[in-house]
Parts: structure tokens; C-alpha cells; sequence
């Protein structure tokens, strides 16, 4: 699968998701296109991105035991 990407100086680009995930990572582009349209790095939500990795707050998610597993 290739993404299509904008660097900072404005060229656009396509590369494959290995090459994306390490421009990414080295902050080399500026954004890149989701199928819901264009994702700007410094402004928008990114997936797995380290402010939702950081959260401090209380856990709210509540344990499900599926009864299969209960019963073992």
C-alpha cells in the first residue's frame, strides 16, 4: 500500500507504509493523506500517538471475563 505525503518544503510524494512509518517517526513530513481526507501533522489527532500513550488519568475501562474462560 503506498501513502501519498507532503513534506515541509512542500513536494509531495508516495511511499510505502515501512517508508511512511519512518518519515514519521523522524518527523520529516509535514502530512499525509487518510482515506478521510488530509491529516496535518502539527495540528490533527494521529493514531497511537504518544499524547494518547502518556495519559495519566484514571483507567475507566472495565474488565469483560468471557464465560468459556470463567469456567476453565
Amino acid at each position: 500500500m503506498m501513502i501519498r505525503v507532503v513534506y515541509h518544503d512542500g513536494r509531495y510524494d508516495m511511499v510505502k507504509r515501512w517508508a511512511f512509518e519512518t518519515l514519521l517517526a523522524q518527523r520529516k513530513i509535514q502530512g499525509f493523506r487518510r482515506s478521510s481526507g488530509w491529516v496535518r501533522i502539527d495540528r490533527d489527532p494521529l493514531r497511537g500517538s504518544r499524547q494518547t500513550l502518556d495519559y495519566q488519568g484514571e483507567d475507566r475501562r472495565v474488565p469483560v471475563e468471557h464465560p468459556a474462560v470463567m469456567e476453565m
